[in-house]
């Protein structure tokens, strides 16, 4: 089947960028020979006006060729999908600022053409907001697989025994190996340490000696990647929401799950003593523990469907509730309508999922392309993953296991032989201060995460905490904000150890946030399907 990216096939032309790619050491599987890191020669972007679905600002459009492989440049090709906001005052321009709203499976096109009014306006008068689609992702040549393999997969998912685990194994490297037919060899070249490569050849391409980075979520990981690649090539790097790229499996799911018991914890306490909570006066903790109990037992329904709603289903609500307390109540309202009946209910066949997608037809499908070849997550047996989940109960006897850390585990069994860009601990020396912010209770990534990313590149970082709950600390909270913005604009970083305090939903200081500058920026993360 043809492919429907845009991957084309090299063109003669004079080499990007020397062959340097080695893979680096990492901490769980072993150490290999680095190279010394070149940058590449600068390409061209063909820039063009272009208009915002968001209504707002003057735009352009382009996009630049790089390899797909890196370490063979002169080899087959990608497209990447790059928009640029100009600085709305020239005379004070400083230079790009690169963005990446992470994912992975987001577009840093999109969070570009949001810029004007997402970002303050001393940062949009200031820098070219530059937003680029990674490789693979949106219009970066987006990836797709047949549908019939994505849903073979789906269903595979949850393992219970041993031949179910190895039906996991087995369809996951179905799907791996129809995402290369049906993409091309971009679908071996996802990983983010080819991303920071790419975009080092946006900054060649845009003429600069240095740039600014902002990057949210798993874009954390390009701009952790492109300082440890290129530390001199860095003038201000915001990592809002890190990740930590030395994390095995084990490691992933115990400190996410810790932050979901602590964070649903919280939710619990805000209730009891929040009279606009719609649990307000009951024991949350114990109210949840019963749900979850029959919900393991079939018994646990939506009373305005009367249908069932399993603990998988309980699981996912609470962990995406987490993402953003200003959502709290409405999670209220959601378990307020959850019922235990006696018996369970049973469900007609007019309400079994539905196919979603026809054998041979392709879907666009990003997001494990990109994890499965930066994370080596194997186990060995279904026996471990029993395990893993015993010891998740005991550490979170409330909330069990954080899904998404589950669903990294489960997704990546058997993906590839060889992971492209295995974990390692960051080694950064020689870029300036790089500005690290996290929430305390960040159920995505953990706090304990951008802890050990800053311990890892030493005195190169700063650590500016959110002392609540939730993703993405930018638009969570005047005092992040403005600490961002001043680095950014000034180099100036918070103080050691800065903490700005937590805002919880129904407040004065809630409230306090809807008079304080910037209070108008929309979050462009609710502009975006995936969160995390």
């Amino acid at each position: 089947m043809p492919s429907p990216t845009s991957v084309t096939p090299a063109r003669r032309r004079p080499a990007v960028v020397a062959a340097v790619v080695a893979l680096l050491g990492q901490l769980l599987i072993g150490t290999a020979v680095a190279a010394t890191p070149t940058s590449p020669s600068p390409g061209s972007i063909a820039w063009v006006p272009c208009e915002s679905p968001y209504g707002e600002g003057d735009f352009e459009c382009g996009t630049l060729t790089v390899p797909v492989n890196w370490q063979h440049p002169d080899g087959t090709t990608v497209d990447l999908a790059l928009a640029r906001h100009r600085a709305t005052d020239p005379a004070r321009r400083i230079g790009p600022l690169l963005l990446n709203p992470g994912g992975p499976g987001q577009s840093g096109v999109n969070l570009a053409l949001s810029a004007p009014f997402s970002f303050s306006p001393e940062v949009v008068a200031r820098f070219d907001l530059v937003g680029f689609d990674p490789r693979g992702i949106g219009g970066s040549s987006e990836m797709h697989c047949d549908g019939e393999k994505v849903e073979a997969r789906r269903a595979a998912l949850s393992p219970t025994d041993e031949a179910s685990f190895q039906t996991l194994r087995q369809a996951n490297r179905a799907l791996a190996d129809n995402c290369r037919e049906v993409s091309g060899p971009l679908a071996d070249h996802m990983d983010t340490k080819s991303v920071a490569y790419d975009m080092d050849a946006i900054r060649a391409a845009l003429g600069e000696q240095r740039i600014s980075y902002w990057g949210g979520s798993y874009g954390t990981l390009i701009g952790q990647q492109y300082a440890e690649l290129f530390p001199h090539r860095v003038r201000a790097m915001v990592l809002d929401s890190n990740m930590d790229h030395s994390l095995g499996a084990w490691g992933i799911l115990k400190s996410r799950t810790e932050t979901l018991e602590a964070s649903f914890g919280l939710f619990a306490d805000w209730c009891e003593r929040t009279p606009s909570c719609l649990l307000y006066g009951k024991d949350v903790r114990a109210l949840y523990k019963s749900y979850y109990q029959a919900a393991e037992e079939g018994r646990l329904v939506y009373t305005l469907s009367n249908r069932p709603f399993p603990a998988s289903t309980l699981r996912g609500t609470t962990y995406s509730y987490m993402y953003e307390p200003d959502n709290w109540p409405t999670f209220a309202l959601v378990l307020s309508y959850l019922s235990v009946v006696a018996e369970p209910p049973t469900e007609t066949a007019s309400e079994a999922p539905s196919a979603q997608a026809a054998a041979g037809d392709p879907v666009a499908f990003t997001y494990d392309p990109v994890l499965c070849q930066d994370f080596d997550l194997d186990v060995p047996s279904y026996a471990t993953m029993a395990r893993y989940e015993t010891e998740l109960a005991r550490i979170a006897p409330l909330t069990r296991v954080a899904s998404l850390g589950w669903s990294y585990l489960t997704s990546c069994q058997n993906w590839t032989d060889r992971v492209a860009n295995p974990q390692h601990p960051l080694r950064v020396d020689g870029t300036p201060p790089i500005l690290l912010t996290n929430s305390r209770y960040d159920v995505a990534t953990p706090y304990a995460w951008a802890a050990n990313a800053a311990r890892q590149m030493g005195r190169e970082a700063r650590l500016l905490t959110y002392d609540g709950v939730g993703h993405i600390t930018y638009w969570r909270s005047p005092c992040m904000r403005a600490a961002v913005d001043t680095y950014l604009t000034t180099l100036e970083t918070p103080a050691k150890d800065t903490h700005c305090p937590a805002i919880w939903p129904g407040t004065d200081q809630a409230a306090a946030r809807q008079l304080a500058p910037g209070a108008g920026l929309v979050d462009p993360y609710d502009l975006e399907t995936d969160h995390s």
